[in-house]
């Protein structure tokens, strides 16, 4: 790894506290991929040298018309720690934050491992443990949002945080693609959306998040927590904003944007 990614991942580490820094354009293209995730992985292991414990990994840019707006093709993955799990229910303290944005996702607990590089959607449908309606908190350490593929990647897919329902439930007889997405801001519907946003399923985002993965030598694992994507639009936090997110048949989760 090169010392143009070194000094970006350093940068990045150091905007948590200190506050969003420019665009990455000095250490990486827009689109430059291998890049991307090799700032991206520096910094995975450094929270792991860290004592953070990664508990799953998100699937984002999950929507074509995302994809198009960063000129690529393909979706991006971060890493979940430990550390970044909401409650259901409960609080996440705005002075953790930066710019944070809330999103409606469905997620999936993993049962058994998923390690080739060529798994399909019923695979990991048969893999999975339980699905839950969840909250992603996504945030940018890039000031303002002005991000490119590379941007977002490298910071580790623009992730901050995640709230997974307290109840889960089996995938039999759950219609991942029809399932209807409703987030609500202090009690006002604020983003709508379908499964089928999710890469045209739920599940083709969790496979192509299995697939990367595996072939990366980083594969998913039994009791793995998978974000899948976005079902709507995110809507910016302020702090006191209370939301919560259903998902037809599936569930509910809801978290509040303010100390305890």
């Amino acid at each position: 790894m090169s010392d143009n990614h070194q000094a970006a991942a350093r940068l990045l580490r150091e905007a948590y506290r200190g506050g969003a820094v420019p665009p990455l354009r000095d250490y990486l293209e827009p689109v430059d991929i291998a890049g991307a995730y090799a700032v991206q992985e520096i910094n995975t292991r450094f929270w792991q040298e860290q004592g953070r414990r990664i508990v799953g990994r998100k699937a984002g840019l999950t929507a074509k018309a995302v994809q198009k707006q960063l000129g690529v093709d393909q979706p991006d993955f971060g890493a979940l720690f430990d550390d970044m799990q909401v409650a259901d229910g409960g609080f996440l303290d705005p002075a953790r934050c930066l710019q944070p944005k809330a999103e409606a996702e469905i997620a999936f607990v993993l049962g058994a491992d998923l390690l080739s590089p060529d798994v399909t959607p019923d695979e990991v449908a048969a893999a999975v443990s339980s699905v839950h309606a969840a909250i992603e908190i996504v945030d940018s350490r890039i000031a303002d949002w002005t991000i490119t593929f590379s941007d977002t990647v490298a910071d580790n897919g623009s992730s901050a945080f995640f709230v997974l329902a307290g109840e889960g439930r089996g995938l039999e007889g759950t219609d991942l693609y029809t399932a209807g997405m409703v987030m609500e801001v202090n009690g006002e519907i604020a983003s709508v959306g379908v499964g089928a946003a999710a890469l045209g399923h739920p599940l083709n985002a969790a496979a192509w998040l299995a697939r990367t993965l595996a072939a990366r030598g980083a594969p998913l694992r039994a009791g793995d927590i998978v974000l899948a994507g976005a079902l709507g639009p995110m809507v910016a936090l302020n702090p006191g904003d209370h939301v919560v997110a259903r998902v037809g048949g599936i569930g509910a989760c809801s978290f509040t944007y303010s100390k305890e």
